[in-house]
């Protein structure tokens, strides 16, 4: 997200989005961590098939490839199939969500979007957050945290800083 919390620009662009040196190899070791991916509609529908472009290192083409073959849920209220092999959620959020949490195997990745972090934070279902602030501040646009209905206690687990500016934040829940 930018310094000023936002994750994406007033008309959904996220090309202020830097990656460095590091990111590649940052991103596939996270990959290896998960096994599953909880997308919101429209992040499903931009990212959740993505494989990159021509210009991405090995590490970063690696880490598309990796994260396209996990098992992957959409929550929407809108709509009852998705292309793709993702599965579809729909209302009950908690119940499905400790229902998939309770199968075996690595942790979860909440890509997006703000919505579902929001639906996610509101119902106490985050563990941890991993951010990666980036150096721009954009003055407009969508926020990662809003509508939040109460307050989430963090420990700072882990800081690590770029030569690019990026600095990533690890938190858990207290």
């Amino acid at each position: 997200m930018s310094l000023d919390g936002l994750i994406e620009g007033p008309s959904r662009e996220i090309d202020w989005i830097e990656f460095d040196e590091n990111t590649g190899a940052l991103l596939l070791d996270f990959a290896n961590t998960i096994d599953t991916v909880f997308y919101g509609r429209i992040s499903y529908e931009l990212y959740g098939n993505y494989t990159g472009s021509s210009e991405n290192d090995e590490a970063m083409e690696q880490f598309y490839e990796s994260i396209n073959k996990k098992e992957k849920y959409v929550f929407s209220n809108t709509v009852e199939s998705i292309p793709g092999t993702a599965g579809v959620i729909s209302g009950e959020i908690r119940k499905e969500v400790d229902r998939i949490r309770a199968l075996p195997g690595k942790d979860i990745w909440l890509f997006g979007g703000a919505s579902l972090v929001t639906s996610f934070m509101n119902l106490d279902l985050i563990d941890e957050y991993q951010i990666a602030i980036q150096p721009v501040i954009l003055g407009a646009g969508k926020p990662l945290f809003k509508d939040i209905s109460q307050i989430s206690k963090l420990r700072l687990v882990k800081t690590e800083s770029f030569s690019s500016g990026i600095v990533l934040l690890q938190y858990e829940r207290r």
